[in-house]
């Protein structure tokens, strides 16, 4: 069944040849093609990662700036409204006290106006009081 002559040696010998041309020939090119692909593979992924790792940190940067700048001018916002309200306020106490003093000059203007007439009417009444005597008395008993 098994005829071991001189063809097993050089079938070996063609079948060793071969392996080691096509492993020269086929198999190296292959594999260094494949180890390629993947070392490519490998690092754009690698890449890729590092690109979107750094898009999240600007991504998060920028929205603790955008966020501060939110902040930053609210606080303006609110330090410009403060700042309205204090000045409104100082005005309008400026203006009461202006009102409260005119009040004041109206009313002394007033009591030296009464004054016055009062002081007017009493002199009518006394000239009044004295035409009235001489006219009822006479000349001579009026002063």
């Amino acid at each position: 069944m098994f005829d071991f002559d001189a063809t097993l040696p050089f079938m070996a010998l063609q079948f060793l040849l071969l392996a080691a041309l096509l492993n020269v020939i086929f198999y190296k090119p292959l594999t260094k093609v494949l180890d390629d692909r993947d070392n490519y593979i490998r690092t754009n992924t690698l890449d890729a990662k590092e690109r979107l790792a750094k898009a999240e940190r600007l991504t998060q940067e920028y929205e603790q700036q955008l966020a501060d700048a939110r902040r930053q001018s609210q606080a303006t916002i609110e330090a410009a409204q403060l700042d309205a309200k204090k000045i409104t306020a100082q005005k309008i106490a400026l203006a009461q006290q202006e009102a409260q003093q005119e009040r004041e000059r109206a009313a002394i203007e007033i009591e030296q106006q009464k004054q016055q007439a009062f002081s007017e009417l009493e002199q009518q009444v006394d000239a009044l009081s004295r035409q009235i005597l001489e006219k009822l008395l006479g000349p001579n008993f009026a002063r």
